[in-house]
């Protein structure tokens, strides 16, 4: 299963932004990475702006590029804003629904809990990351991993009234998809519709 396995600081260095979750290397070094990351660099074409907002789309989400395309194509045949679709078939993907639950610390933390099988839908055990959620489906912990602390841990103080679109249920350690989330309900700092510039190209 291919996901991004490089130096996360780096990328998000890069963006100045803490793509991958909390970075204490950003808080001390925001500025681009490299020797010469400290000093002024030139303006970016429209072209390079385009291309690194669809990078820290993928980055943000932990897909690669051909995840990334299919996913695209798929918001291009839906009816209604394709950029916003894209954004919401990310938002749904399980491994994103886990981590918006606050079930794990991030999104990575998250598809490695799925993967392993710690985590279910509607009851059953569900290990692929992508899968889609659908509104009214039950993510939840298995039962055999309650007691993991990694997932106290994470779950320990998280506002879980800040996703309007998600219903949590503490007691099953899980909650329910209520919806697919608008894109003012979306916090990541994305411009989609240059992303949708960049594949009309």
């Amino acid at each position: 299963m291919a996901r991004y396995i490089g130096p996360k600081s780096r990328i998000s260095r890069r963006f100045g932004e803490a793509i991958f979750g909390p970075d204490k290397v950003l808080s001390k070094k925001n500025y681009a990475p490299g020797q010469h990351g400290n000093n002024r660099r030139k303006k970016s074409s429209e072209y390079g702006l385009m291309l690194a907002e669809k990078q820290k789309a993928k980055y943000t989400y932990g897909v690669l590029e051909r995840q990334f395309r299919n996913l695209f194509e798929k918001a291009e045949r839906k009816s209604g804003v394709t950029g916003e679709i894209l954004l919401q078939l990310l938002e749904c993907r399980l491994d994103n629904v886990v981590y918006r639950l606050g079930i794990a610390p991030t999104r990575a933390a998250a598809r490695q809990l799925v993967s392993h099988k710690h985590i279910t839908v509607d009851g059953k055990v569900v290990n692929i990351p992508s899968f889609s959620v659908q509104p009214g489906m039950v993510v939840a912990v298995r039962e055999k991993s309650k007691s993991l602390e990694v997932i106290d841990a994470a779950l320990a103080g998280f506002n879980h009234s800040k996703y309007p679109w998600i219903e949590w249920d503490d007691n099953a350690k899980g909650g329910k998809f209520l919806h697919v989330p608008e894109r003012a309900d979306i916090p990541e700092n994305i411009k989609e519709q240059m992303i949708v510039e960049l594949y009309s190209k």
